[in-house]
C-alpha cells in the first residue's frame, strides 16, 4: 500500500501536523465518521460501513476535524460544489490513479467504469477500476458516487444505491426513488 499527499490544501487554514483523530457528524443520511491525520484527510466512514476503528482518539474540536465536517455541513446544503482538504487515502498506486480521475468528475456530472478505465490508459480494466473505485476510502469528497454504470445505469455504492442516489440528487440528477433499486439510468454529462 501506498501513503503519499494526494492533494494539497491550496488555501484557508494550514493542517496542522499533528497525531492522527477522528470525528463524527451527524450527515442528512445517518452519522459520519472521518479520520484525519498529519498530512491530511485519511478516511470518511459512511453508515452502514463499520465505524472508525482505529490508533487514534476521537477529538470533535480538533481544527482538522471541524474543517472537514464544515464542508461537509455546506456540500450537504447545497452551498458547497467542491472541497479544499488536503487528502491522504491509502491505496495501491492503480487505486490512487483511479482515485484522482474520480476526484477531476465535475459537480453534477457522472462517468462510466469504462470512461475512468480510457482515463487511465487501461480501457479493458473496467471492473478492476470499479474494485478500485469500490475501495474508496473517501467518499463523498472522492466523489465515487458519480462514477455509473454502462449507459448511465446506477450501480454499486458503499454507503447504498440510494445514498447513491440522493447525493446524485443533490447534485442535480432527478431520479426515481422506484427505479433506483431496479438500476435507473442517469443523464450522462
Amino acid at each position: 500500500m501506498l501513503k503519499t499527499p494526494f492533494v494539497e490544501a491550496k488555501r484557508g487554514t494550514p493542517w496542522p501536523s499533528e497525531p492522527p483523530v477522528w470525528g463524527e457528524m451527524l450527515a442528512p443520511f445517518g452519522p459520519l465518521c472521518v479520520l484525519v491525520g498529519p498530512r491530511g484527510l485519511e478516511r470518511i466512514v459512511l453508515p452502514r460501513k463499520p465505524p472508525c476503528a482505529v490508533d487514534a482518539q476521537r477529538d470533535d474540536a480538533d481544527v482538522r476535524v471541524t474543517r472537514v465536517k464544515d464542508q461537509l455541513r455546506e456540500y450537504f446544503a447545497g452551498t458547497r460544489r467542491g472541497f479544499d482538504l488536503p487528502l491522504d487515502p491509502s491505496g495501491t498506486a492503480f487505486d490512487l490513479s483511479v482515485w484522482r480521475y474520480v476526484l477531476g468528475i465535475p459537480f453534477g456530472e457522472v462517468r462510466t467504469y469504462a470512461n475512468l478505465a480510457q482515463a487511465c490508459s487501461v480501457p479493458n480494466a473496467f471492473r478492476a477500476v470499479g474494485a478500485a473505485n469500490g475501495r474508496n476510502p473517501l467518499p463523498i469528497i472522492v466523489p465515487c458516487h458519480r462514477v455509473v454504470g454502462a449507459g448511465g445505469r446506477l450501480t454499486g455504492y458503499g454507503g447504498g444505491l440510494e445514498l447513491k442516489a440522493r447525493l446524485l440528487r443533490l447534485e442535480g440528477h432527478p431520479l426515481d426513488d422506484e427505479v433506483v433499486t431496479k438500476g435507473t439510468r442517469v443523464a450522462m454529462g
